[in-house]
């Protein structure tokens, strides 16, 4: 079962609790009808924390925070529709291309949209319940804020409202205004003076010797791996999102490069873990 599959099966299989939970339980039966069907448990499906690992009751499993991620960016986005007053048919087919969202779990992903939208808990709780499940793997929280900003700029423009929207999801996830800066610049629609910045990219100052420039590519490109963003509860479905980071990165490192003329390439670009 894909990880769109567990979504709603997650609410039956382990409680993972907080309002991402309770938005899983209000729509649970038509996962639960679906296992039935296809002679799954939800238990397996799930992998519920008191699993064989030996994992506690109190200490999230990976499939928890798989989950959650896949909750929280459907949650977030939804409630980040609201932001500039409307859901765009760019948006949603965005949303479907980059986390490769096939056709049978269409509906399952509506339900969790539609029921986020217009549930009474704030954004807020969402993104606080997110920031707990991933306090200490912020590389991950990054890749769900990047995942928004390509949905909120799939319509080619990138709204204030929406800006001012994720830089407060960013604070409760735990990044400083810098931070977020640097994410944004990333983004060709982030509407900011020197978005496309190779220095901003980095989180680096113009002034920056060629040792911290490095330094700074290095530490994104690890941080960013694939291999090491899926260890720590990114969806194998979501990994289109790593590999535009890092290729991100490393585009802006090699303008960078060039400019100066002084810093060497990479020897395995990409391959940090």
């Amino acid at each position: 079962m894909s990880i769109w599959g567990k979504i709603l099966a997650t609410a039956a299989g382990f409680a993972l609790g907080g309002p991402l939970g309770g938005l899983a339980g209000a729509v649970a039966g038509h996962a639960v009808d679906r296992l039935r069907g296809s002679g799954e448990t939800a238990e397996s499906a799930a992998a519920p924390a008191a699993s064989r690992d030996g994992r506690t009751p109190r200490e999230p499993h990976p499939a928890t925070r798989t989950v959650a991620f896949t909750i929280g960016v459907i949650a977030l986005a939804a409630k980040m529709a609201r932001a500039d007053g409307v859901v765009k048919r760019v948006e949603v087919d965005t949303f479907k291309r980059l986390f490769r969202v096939p056709p049978e779990e269409l509906e399952t992903v509506g339900r969790v949209f539609d029921r986020a939208r217009r549930d009474t808990h704030g954004f807020e709780e969402y993104a606080a319940q997110i920031a707990r499940l991933f306090e200490d793997r912020h590389a991950v929280l990054e890749e769900l804020l990047d995942s928004l900003l390509m949905i909120a700029e799939a319509d080619d423009e990138l709204h204030a409202e929406e800006v001012a929207y994720l830089r407060r999801v960013a604070e409760i996830f735990g990044f400083g205004a810098a931070e977020f800066d640097r994410i944004l610049a990333g983004h060709h629609m982030a509407g900011m003076p020197g978005d496309d910045d190779p220095f901003h990219v980095l989180g680096v100052a113009h002034g920056a010797d060629d040792a911290t420039v490095k330094a700074a590519h290095r530490r994104l490109v690890r941080e960013h791996h694939p291999d090491r963003l899926i260890a720590e509860g990114l969806p194998q479905e979501f990994i289109d999102l790593a590999t535009r980071k890092i290729a991100a990165v490393n585009a802006a490192y090699d303008r960078i490069r060039k400019q100066r003329g002084s810093l060497q390439a990479p020897a395995e670009r990409g391959a940090a873990k």
